[in-house]
């Protein structure tokens, strides 16, 4: 009797997360949807701002969707931002032109119980997922995403971004309880709004640690490694099976000690770690993200195409997804994309 049971779709990129080599390797780009596009520039312009651009469902989704209309990318990545976990905490958080962003109060003139947790604010985000989910290609593995506790923290006690993230570093050390508790609060959240996106339609999710590279060896364990490993175990004992990837940029020498700490499943290289290197004292058949400088992509030419080359040497033999060290710049001419996929793909 034939079977009834649906086929579950092909997608290389989940495959490789969850251990499995495939050649040529998947790829996509961190922030794949943005400003490097015409379309998207032409959306922004008509939306206004950024943070309606996030919060409107139907556009967040169709930023989502153009990269994987015009490229073809193996994976899509929902299209929000790290911040909105302090909004759904009780900030007040906005974009400025040419300045980035504020969230208000900082943490430096307010206590974290002063704020009121308003978790409704994600819901916009989750609406976008079932949409972009819906809308996908069936081999498309659907990307979703967190900013770290660490990284977000350091937003919400300066109240902007910093160069040093000195505000938060000295929290952490001279408030070492309040600031284990501001950790804790986001760990909490972000388990839940991670789940809540794969509820919604989510393959996979990626842990960005944008800020990693700023911290003491004792204060990396403390406050990236031991938080990340928290949101990983939840996850995988709510979510079983689904992905993790973590992003922890600037670790250099600390990524043995990430990888082993946190557990998770996949990890994600930023442009300054030597590819070689990174396969010789990684646990074998870990998953590895990366890791072309976005500076190559922007060049072009011969040097994206020696820096692809030696990229796929490196990562030959392990479960590898093509990607950049960090996100595309905004002056990136598109057919340089193009030649880069040309390049992986071949």
């Amino acid at each position: 009797m034939e079977s009834t049971r649906e086929s579950v779709p092909d997608r290389p990129l989940l495959a490789v997360l969850q251990g499995e080599r495939r050649d040529p390797p998947p790829v996509w780009l961190m922030r794949q949807a943005g400003r490097y596009l015409p379309e998207y520039r032409e959306l922004r312009a008509q939306k206004g701002g950024f943070l309606d651009l996030c919060y409107d469902p139907d556009s967040a989704a169709e930023v989502t969707l153009q990269p994987i209309r015009r490229f073809g990318f193996d994976g899509a990545i929902l299209f929000s931002d790290i911040l909105v976990i302090p909004h759904a905490m009780g900030q007040h958080l906005s974009f400025t032109a040419g300045e980035g962003p504020r969230l208000d109060p900082p943490l430096t003139q307010a206590s974290l119980s002063s704020l009121v947790p308003q978790p409704e604010r994600l819901d916009p985000v989750y609406e976008t997922v079932r949409r972009v989910a819906a809308a996908l290609p069936a081999h498309t593995t659907f990307l979703g995403f967190a900013g770290a506790p660490w990284t977000v923290a350091t937003y919400m006690v300066a109240g902007e971004g910093s160069k040093d993230h000195a505000a938060a570093r000295i929290m952490a050390y001279r408030e070492p309880h309040a600031f284990a508790e501001l950790i804790e609060r986001i760990v909490e959240i972000t388990v839940d709004y991670l789940c809540g996106q794969i509820d919604a339609g989510v393959h996979a999710v990626q842990i960005f640690e944008s800020w990693a590279g700023s911290l003491a060896p004792d204060q990396f364990e403390r406050w990236v490694i031991e938080p990340t490993r928290t949101i990983v175990r939840a996850v995988k004992t709510r979510r079983p099976g689904v992905p993790v990837i973590g992003f922890p940029k600037g670790a250099g020498g600390k990524l043995v000690a990430y990888a082993e700490g946190t557990m998770v499943d996949a990890l994600g290289l930023d442009e300054t770690v030597d590819p070689l290197w990174a396969d010789s004292v990684l646990p074998p058949g870990l998953p590895v993200q990366g890791n072309l400088d976005p500076l190559a992509l922007l060049a072009g030419g011969e040097a994206l195409e020696n820096a692809v080359r030696r990229i796929g040497q490196a990562f030959a033999a392990r479960p590898h997804v093509f990607n950049l060290g960090h996100g595309i710049l905004p002056q990136v001419p598109v057919d340089h994309v193009e030649r880069l996929l040309e390049l992986v793909r071949a």
